[in-house]
């Protein structure tokens, strides 16, 4: 199978350089971290295979759900939901998308192993499906749970037959029958398991090179104007504007800010912002004792005591940061969701910058001479990270916390992160679903394997107000109502500082003058909202 993807590339490439205008390349921040659309919940991962693999529903540019491969959805009952699928999508090898294929999907979801952000908390409030027809499908829950579209708007559909399961699988409490086995990370990575029904498939998958996709000639939907799309790694920024200076990318994600007069100044190039949306955030070992990276306090968490939460929040100049290491492109965050977004806080206000009441704070909490704290951060993951956390050491160290930056490529601050390696650390959510609790369920609320939430909460944070204002708010059906619970459940996670929300990136995309993009809400980079501009 590697030989046939590699002849393909290599024809793709002799064709992409004939059709000329027709191929496309994109120099990517991050790279995706495997090719398996169910491995690992994460935007890069989330947004190149879906360029290959669809979903029952997309969302357009506020987060409202439309069609995909679904074009209806409805609730029957409080704990039913009914979904009509679109007829006549066939998957690039051929074969018939049916209600078969998401019955598998959805089965395969939690068994993947070693997942570093499963999906399977999207999927853990279903207790049956069963197709009444090829293209009607019913999902049974346990409880009311109102976000079932919003959660499958994250599942890609694989193709059942392609992967040798039957034809009438069934799922319900006792279990998936039916599905035979599945295919393993590894069969994506090598484009043995690349069998979608999305408008592009997979040519060429070399991990830290390139990414080449071609299009779907038996694509359901609009034909993508491009006929080859190149993903090109490039996680440092200088080495993304010099791809697009030089013509090697055609557009790039996450010009550096230091760069944008550059670009702005090319007659040849030109800029795109997206809406703030993204939060960028500090959170907590809420847990151990004593925790690694604290010092000073023998042995002590000072990170449990709410008071010294407080007073981080406090010593940090949101606004300064906004200005001088963001340039403008941000916005001071009080919550975990923008607030014109649904369960947000209309009113909600960040904390101000008051260095006398956090030092008052910490001498309070029985810290009044400090103690040392190391902040750990990615510094090629989000827009001037490393530069974020540096600024926001240096503001801490101010008020008598003495704090030193552990700054790491992505790939090994995550694996860090996620085995409780920090104490105090930086990161980012973004809510693919425009909705309070996409933010709350995995970073917020107590981690519960079994329920699927905390998935990223590594620092234990668990506040049983904010758990029962959230489980009310996923079992309410009325909108109005479940806005109002979500907001409650957000507020008592802010006046708690369980994490402390900084600002909202402005997402930003450089690329030819002569192309247009699209920006989408969750920042992600879609070959296919890559148009032509008008002459």
């Amino acid at each position: 199978m590697r030989s046939k993807l590699l002849l393909g590339a290599m024809a793709l490439l002799v064709s992409a350089s004939s059709a000329g205008a027709q191929a496309l390349k994109i120099g990517l921040a991050a790279e995706p971290t495997s090719m398996d659309p169910h491995f690992h919940y994460f935007l890069p991962n989330n947004a190149v295979t879906s360029h290959v693999f669809d979903m029952l529903v997309d969302a357009d540019s506020t987060a409202t759900l439309r069609p995909r491969l679904a074009l209806s959805w409805r609730a029957i009952d409080d704990k039913t939901w009914e979904f009509k699928l679109r007829p006549g999508v066939k998957f690039s090898d051929g074969s018939n998308f049916t209600a078969n294929d998401v019955i598998y999907s959805i089965c395969r979801v939690p068994t993947i192993e070693n997942s570093p952000g499963s999906f399977a908390g999207n999927t853990r409030p279903i207790a049956g499906m069963k197709a009444s027809d090829p293209l009607t499908l019913r999902i049974a829950t346990d409880q009311p749970y109102p976000l079932l579209p919003n959660g499958l708007y994250t599942i890609a559909i694989l193709s059942a037959t392609a992967n040798g399961a039957g034809d009438a699988i069934e799922f319900d409490r006792a279990g998936c029958r039916g599905v035979g086995t599945f295919p393993k990370s590894e069969d994506f990575n090598s484009g043995k398991a690349m069998i979608g029904t999305g408008p592009f498939k997979l040519v060429q998958y070399a991990r830290g090179e390139r990414i080449v996709l071609e299009r779907n000639e038996g694509y359901w939907g609009e034909k993508p104007i491009w006929q080859a799309v190149t993903f090109l790694p490039l996680s440092k920024g200088a080495s993304r504007v010099a791809a697009l200076l030089t013509g090697d990318a055609d557009l790039i994600e996450q010009p550096p800010l230091q760069d944008l007069e550059r670009i702005k100044k090319s007659p040849a190039l030109k800029l795109i912002s997206g809406p703030p949306s993204r939060p960028i955030y500090l959170h907590f070992d809420h847990s151990g004792e004593p925790s690694p990276g604290v010092s000073g306090i023998g042995g002590k968490n000072p990170l449990k005591d709410r008071r010294v939460r407080e007073a981080i929040s406090k010593a940090i100049d949101r606004e300064a940061i906004v200005a001088r290491v963001m340039e403008g492109f941000a916005a001071p965050a009080a919550e975990m969701l923008p607030p014109a977004l649904f369960g947000a806080n209309k009113d909600a206000n960040p904390d101000k910058y008051d260095p006398a009441t956090a030092k008052r704070l910490l001498a309070e909490a029985g810290y009044a001479n400090g103690f040392s704290l190391v902040l750990g951060t990615p510094n090629d993951r989000y827009t001037n990270d490393a530069q974020v956390a540096q600024a926001v050491a240096q503001m801490l160290s101010r008020v008598g916390i003495a704090t030193s930056v552990e700054a790491l490529p992505g790939s090994r601050f995550f694996a860090k992160r996620n085995k409780g390696e920090f104490s105090f650390w930086l990161a980012g959510w973004l809510s693919d679903t425009g909705e309070m609790s996409s933010a709350l369920k995995p970073v917020l609320v107590t981690p519960n394997k079994d329920k699927g939430t905390g998935t990223v909460n590594s620092g234990g944070y668990s506040n049983p107000k904010l758990d029962t204002l959230f489980e009310q708010a996923i079992a309410t059906i009325d909108d109005t109502a479940r806005a109002a619970l979500l907001a409650a459940a957000s507020r008592e996670a802010t006046t708690d500082y369980g994490v402390i929300p900084l600002h909202f990136e402005m997402t930003l995309w450089a690329l030819r003058k002569d192309l247009t993009y699209r920006a989408p809400l969750d920042q992600r980079t879609i070959a296919t909202f890559v148009g032509r501009a008008a002459p």
